[in-house]
């Protein structure tokens, strides 16, 4: 993961940059804002792939001595199918449709996004491995 963190800090540099030059010359604040802001989330996606290195060290992929044989098996659990996506994105255009039209469809669609969400995360919370 630390080609990734570098990939992506560098990334947040360019933003940045971009952001103090464009800041500079510039008077308008829409461009600001999206410059600061594609900064600030490259900048998270950068510090989590750090973080994820420094707790899990090298991956083979990491080391140019390995093998690659070594990447082999299997990685981690992922489900065959779910429901729940769809039911999450069904409950954010309900809870989009109410912020419009009226409040009642904003807890409806809160309701379908929370079932959503916490049956996507809960799915095979009793999986065995």
């Amino acid at each position: 993961m630390k080609a990734e963190s570098y990939l992506f800090g560098g990334i947040a540099a360019f933003f940045g940059a971009a952001a103090v030059v464009y800041g500079y010359f510039a008077s308008e604040p829409a461009g600001k804002a999206a410059l600061a802001i594609a900064f600030l989330m490259s900048t998270l996606v950068a510090f989590f792939f750090w973080v994820q290195y420094t707790r899990r060290s090298q991956r083979p992929q990491d080391r140019t001595d390995e093998e690659i044989v070594a990447g082999a098996g299997p990685l981690e659990f992922f489900g065959p199918r779910s429901y729940y996506p769809a039911l999450t994105a069904a409950g954010l255009a309900l809870f989009g449709l109410g912020v419009v039209y009226a409040l009642w469809i904003v807890l409806i669609g809160a309701g379908v996004t929370a079932a959503g969400v916490f049956g996507a995360y809960f799915q095979y919370a009793g999986r065995e491995d």
